[in-house]
């Protein structure tokens, strides 16, 4: 077990369950549109929202932004450690740094010893495209040289009795992301922040953030994600989520199951779900329910039989049915908002039950 931490009153490591992270992509300064952005990550289901801070200018509004912003913020910084302290006096509930690009080790003691003072973590961040040059040593992995790279910077903090860290190993190279996690989790007891960097567009970086990220999770490694991607932040959250509720780490809102469409089909499934899921997108279900569409007698109910609610489909007739018994025969036009009417009344029953 991982030691625990806090940022503000979300804990990570312990027994607490894996959170989620993404990151602004307004402007500091935007106070109006930074805050309207993290109700939107919050609405999505983000525990944790990081605000960069990249020059001075940023540090009034940031304080604008931490006062209002119904998520725990963190500061994220580099190269200028008076950034740091600064933004840690403004009210950050947390900063992510990378040792390795915030200055001297004075001024790297300055910025620990008043997180210490305020009672905040740290984040230390190593990335593979920034690896001090002494760590790309011949015979080291890019993995084995990013975890002796933290390994150092980790001693270093707990020579200045700081001890509220959370690690990210990051790298745009899947494979060379999970060895580098799967290597420092034998060697610290402290809390794992998981991602790909540079992961790529929604397409792309999303399954690249599945494979690296869920890996990692289903070896029981990691206590808080970000998804990052070239889209939306938005969009980052509603993949996390996805990606935890695939692997059992996540007991909270729609998991909707559907079948591949074949010649079967008779109607057009694809846009079915897609609507489906559409109208599901903001709806808050307090508990998990398993939907399934299923586009023939096949598939649905009888495969779907494990479906708390399922819609199937034969050549002429819609089934709706709840654990693998029909419950209502309807035209198909008709079966796409009584799946929904059923989705929410479930999630009446459930808020009030």
């Amino acid at each position: 077990m991982k030691r625990e931490i806090f940022v503000g009153r979300v804990g990570i490591g312990g027994v607490h369950p894996v959170s989620i992270q993404s990151m602004t992509n307004t402007a500091a300064t935007d106070v109006k549109g930074t805050l309207a952005q993290i109700r939107l990550l919050r609405q999505a289901g983000c525990d944790i929202v990081r605000v960069a801070v990249p020059d001075k200018t940023a540090l009034a509004p940031l304080r604008q932004i931490i006062a209002k912003s119904p998520l725990p913020v963190i500061a994220d910084i580099h190269f200028d450690a008076a950034l740091a302290l600064q933004a840690i006096d403004a009210g950050a509930n947390g900063i992510r740094i990378n040792p390795g690009n915030i200055g001297s080790n004075e001024k790297l003691k300055g910025v620990i010893r008043l997180a210490g003072q305020k009672k905040i973590s740290i984040r230390i961040g190593v990335n593979g495209g920034s690896l001090e040059k002494k760590y790309r040593k011949a015979g080291l992995s890019l993995a084995q040289a990013m975890v002796r790279s933290v390994l150092d910077k980790i001693k270093f903090f707990e020579d200045q009795d700081f001890f509220d860290l959370k690690i990210s190993l990051k790298s745009s190279n899947v494979r060379e992301t999970v060895a580098a996690y799967r290597l420092i989790d034998r060697q610290c007891d402290y809390p794992l922040h998981l991602g790909i960097t540079e992961a790529g567009t929604f397409f792309t970086g999303s399954i690249r953030s599945a494979v690296g990220i869920g890996s990692l999770l289903l070896d029981g490694i990691g206590n808080t994600i970000r998804v990052s991607l070239t889209a939306s932040p938005v969009r980052e959250i509603k993949v996390a989520r996805e990606i935890l509720r695939a692997l059992g780490l996540l007991d909270r809102g729609v998991e909707l199951v559907s079948c591949p469409t074949c010649a079967r089909t008779a109607v057009d499934l694809i846009t079915l779900c897609e609507r489906f899921e559409e109208k599901i997108a903001d709806l808050d279900f307090p508990g998990l329910l398993k939907v399934a569409i299923m586009g023939c007698e096949v598939n649905g109910p009888g495969e779907a039989g494990d479906a708390d609610i399922g819609l199937a489909f034969s050549r002429s007739r819609a089934f709706l049915f709840k654990k693998g018994k029909i419950v209502a025969r309807l035209e198909p036009d008709l079966a796409l908002d009584s799946l929904y009417d059923l989705v929410c009344a479930a999630a009446r029953e459930k808020k009030h039950g």
